[in-house]
C-alpha cells in the first residue's frame, strides 16, 4: 500500500512537443488532474472513483484473486516484466487498471479481457503484439485509456470500446488508417500514433470522420506534407520528424482551433503566404531543425501567439516588423519565447524594435551559428 500510494503523485501530463516516450509504470498518463479523481470527471486520471466515499471502501484489497507472480492492490493488478506469453487468467471482475507492458504477449484472444467490465485502463505497451481477435476489447465497457505502443501491429485494432478516450499506438508498423477503423468512438479526444511508417497514401479518405480530437500526434513518421481531412476540433497537433517539404495554403484551412502546431525537424523550405492566417488563436509554433531561408510572413497577425521555434533554419535575414503588428494593442499576448540560434543571421543587424511585443529581451534566444 505505502508503494503504490507514494507512486500515484507522478501521474501526469505528457503532452509536450517531444515525442511521448513511456519510462515507466506511472508515466503513462496525459491527465493534470488529481491522483485519484472523480468518475463524472471523464479522462481526468486513471482511477475512476464514485467520490465521497473512504479510500478502503472505493479499492478494497483482493482477498486472494490475482494472477500468479502479480501485485494487485486498490483495483490496480500489475503483471509487468514478468515474461508473460498471454493475458494471465483469475483477474479481479472490478479491475480498474491492468498493467501488462514489458511482457512477450504476442496475441490478444477473444475471451482474455472476458467479465473485466469496470476495466478503465489497459496498458500492453512493449510486448510482441502482433494479432488482435476482433472482439478482444467487447467486454471493456468503460474502459478510456488504451496504451498499446511498441507492439508488431500493422493496423488499428478493429471494433475497439466506444468508450475510449485516449489511444497510444505509436511505435508499431502501421502503414495504413482504414475508413471505419474510429467509427463510433465519439468520446475519444487524444490520439498518439507516431513512430509508424505511415504515408500521406496511408490515410484513406474519410479516416478521421466522426472523431471530436482535441490532440493528435503522427511524429516520425513518413509524411511529406500535412495530411487531409484531418479532425477540424484538434488543439494540437504534432508533424515533427518527417519529411514534410512545404506548408502549402490550404494545408492549414481547417484548423482554426489550434493551439499548438508541432512541424520540427522537417525539410520544409517553405510556408506559403496565407497559411498562417488559418491560426488565429495559435499560441504555440514549433518550426525549428527546418530550411526555412526567412521568418514565415504572417506572424504579426496572430494575436495570441506566445512562442515560435524557429532555430536551426537557414535564415539570413531578419525585418524589424517579421514578429510584431505595427501599433499599439494589436496583439493579445506578448511573445515569451523566441528561439533564432543556429541560424546564419548577422545579429549585430537586427535592430532592437524587432521584439518590441516580446515580455522582456530574455525571451529571445540568439546564438553562435557554426555549418
Amino acid at each position: 500500500m505505502d508503494h503504490l500510494l507514494l507512486l500515484l503523485p507522478l501521474l501526469g501530463l505528457a503532452s509536450g512537443s517531444i515525442p511521448f516516450a513511456q519510462k515507466g509504470f506511472w508515466d503513462f498518463s496525459m491527465d493534470d488532474a488529481q491522483a485519484i479523481p472523480p468518475e463524472e470527471e471523464e479522462a481526468s486520471g486513471i482511477f475512476p472513483t464514485s467520490g465521497g466515499a473512504e479510500a478502503e471502501d472505493v479499492y478494497p484489497f483482493y482477498p486472494g484473486l490475482c494472477p500468479f507472480g502479480c501485485h494487485c492492490q486498490l483495483r490496480v493488478v500489475q503483471c509487468s516484466d514478468l515474461g508473460l506469453k498471454e493475458v494471465p487468467k483469475e483477474i479481479s471482475a472490478d479491475t480498474s487498471l491492468l498493467d501488462l507492458q514489458n511482457n512477450q504477449i504476442t496475441e490478444l484472444r477473444k475471451d482474455d479481457f472476458k467479465g473485466l467490465h469496470q476495466l478503465y485502463a489497459l496498458v500492453l505497451v512493449n510486448n510482441k503484439i502482433t494479432k488482435i481477435h476482433p472482439k478482444a476489447f467487447s467486454p471493456l465497457h468503460k474502459l478510456q485509456k488504451l496504451y498499446i505502443s511498441k507492439n508488431n501491429l500493422v493496423e488499428i485494432p478493429p471494433n475497439l470500446p466506444s468508450s475510449l478516450v485516449e489511444l497510444r499506438i505509436h511505435d508499431n508498423r502501421i502503414k495504413k488508417i482504414s475508413k471505419d477503423v474510429f467509427n463510433g468512438l465519439n468520446s475519444m479526444n487524444c490520439i498518439e500514433m507516431g513512430g509508424n511508417p505511415l504515408e500521406n497514401s496511408g490515410f484513406e479518405p474519410g479516416a478521421f470522420d466522426g472523431l471530436k480530437l482535441n490532440y493528435l500526434r503522427i511524429s516520425e513518421a513518413k509524411l511529406t506534407g500535412v495530411p487531409k481531412d484531418l479532425p477540424e476540433t484538434l488543439h494540437e497537433l504534432h508533424l515533427d520528424h518527417n519529411k514534410i517539404q512545404a506548408i502549402e495554403l490550404e494545408d492549414l484551412i481547417r484548423y482554426s482551433k489550434l493551439y499548438r502546431l508541432g512541424l520540427g525537424h522537417n525539410n520544409i523550405r517553405m510556408i506559403e503566404n496565407g497559411s498562417l492566417s488559418f491560426l488565429p488563436i495559435l499560441r504555440e509554433l514549433h518550426l525549428d531543425h527546418n530550411k526555412l531561408s526567412r521568418v514565415p510572413s504572417g506572424l504579426p497577425d496572430l494575436r495570441f501567439l506566445q512562442v515560435v521555434y524557429l532555430h536551426s533554419n537557414n535564415i539570413t535575414k531578419i525585418g524589424v516588423n517579421d514578429f510584431c503588428p505595427i501599433g499599439f494593442g494589436v496583439k493579445r499576448a506578448s511573445y515569451h519565447g523566441i528561439s533564432l540560434f543556429g541560424n546564419p543571421v548577422p545579429y549585430w543587424e537586427v535592430q532592437p524594435a524587432t521584439f518590441r511585443c516580446a515580455t522582456d529581451r530574455l525571451a529571445i534566444q540568439f546564438g553562435n551559428y557554426k555549418k
